[in-house]
């Protein structure tokens, strides 16, 4: 074992003998966190208001200075950091990206190996190959005390770069097994696209780039793949997370669930209605978007013990997020605000296992 391995599995060993996780906290619990490295900062992304491009870059990098500090400021209790938009999704070589994806992995288990009471990791993951892929999941899981992995949208390959591969299909089986045998979350992130696709959907329009219009379109479409294609119907114990309150995917279930129906005869493998998997395999996430009367009416649709809390740092700043939540005191009952804020995550991320 080497140093980075074993630091990481002792630290992991010390986190579970120390930490005591309770539904009677007051602290809050946040995963879709960015963290980057210096040789892959990164996809150009909007500081927030009042921020240099050069700021948003410097926090991306921080873990342990003014991240620290702003958790400790607004309550966060446990951080989960993964690597920011696109990472390895956006490596086309497969070799460089299999490489690239246990460098990423084995460098964030160094960084948060001193205070895995606070911060935690979800994996990076090559995913050209789906027997690559499920092995390093398996590593990071068991090696690293990773808590599962977070994937940025599709794999762009080919020697020209504009090779997608989806995981929608049923080479990705294999990932996907390995993914209910560990009994951890996959979360789904966005990317920006490659330019084949965004200089034509968007340079008419370029302010619709990134998290404005282009993330959610392209995102919900893969997360509509998964459904229609079956994939959780062949792994009913799967566990997928979606953030900014599901990709607007639950806010159009009436007409997602017609149009769909009216192609069952067509050789669609799904065999239940989209909404019934948010109930059964989907999770999703406040990230990014801390809208209250959307939040009300997806408690409806796929209710509470559905949805999370997450920021989307360093993207959205921790004040206006925790600043949210916490004013939803005058919507939700204390149980169910507590379920928001910790007891969801806790029961998804089996902390107290």
């Amino acid at each position: 074992m080497g140093p980075i391995l074993l630091v990481a599995f002792l630290a992991k060993i010390a986190f579970c003998a120390a930490r005591v996780w309770n539904d009677t906290g007051v602290g809050t619990i946040v995963f879709e966190e960015a963290w980057a490295i210096p040789e892959l900062p990164g996809s150009f992304a909007v500081a927030p208001v009042g921020q240099t491009g050069g700021e948003l870059a410097a926090n991306l990098l921080d873990v342990h200075n003014q991240r620290l500090r702003q958790m400790d400021e607004n309550g966060i209790d446990f951080m989960i950091l993964s690597c920011a938009s696109p990472c390895i999704q956006g490596i086309s070589d497969p070799k460089v990206a299999a490489e690239m994806a246990v460098n990423v992995n084995n460098q964030l288990a160094n960084q948060i190996a001193n205070n895995t009471f606070r911060f935690g990791g979800f994996a990076a993951l090559s995913m050209h190959n789906a027997t690559e892929a499920a092995l390093e999941l398996n590593r990071t899981v068991k090696d690293l005390g990773f808590f599962g992995a977070l994937v940025n949208d599709y794999q762009q390959s080919g020697p020209n770069n504009d090779t997608l591969l989806y995981y929608d299909q049923p080479e990705y089986d294999i990932f996907w097994q390995m993914v209910t045998d560990l009994d951890v979350p996959v979360y789904f992130h966005p990317r920006s696209n490659i330019p084949e696709i965004a200089d034509l959907e968007f340079d008419h329009a370029p302010w619709l780039r990134g998290p404005a219009q282009e993330f959610a379109v392209t995102l919900s479409t893969h997360i509509l793949g998964l459904c229609t294609n079956g994939v959780f119907d062949r792994f009913p114990k799967l566990k997928i997370i979606v953030g900014h309150l599901g990709e607007r995917i639950p806010s159009d279930f009436v007409r997602i669930q017609d149009l769909l129906l009216r192609q069952t005869a067509q050789g669609m493998p799904m065999q239940r209605s989209v909404s019934s998997y948010w109930r059964t395999n989907i999770f999703e996430t406040t990230s990014g978007n801390f809208a209250t009367n959307l939040l009300l009416f997806h408690k409806l649709e796929i209710g509470l013990d559905r949805i999370l809390f997450s920021i989307d740092y360093p993207y959205v700043t921790i004040p206006e997020g925790s600043n949210w939540v916490n004013s939803l005191t005058n919507v939700l009952r204390p149980e169910e605000l507590l379920s928001l804020k910790r007891g969801l995550a806790i029961d998804l991320l089996k902390l107290n296992d």
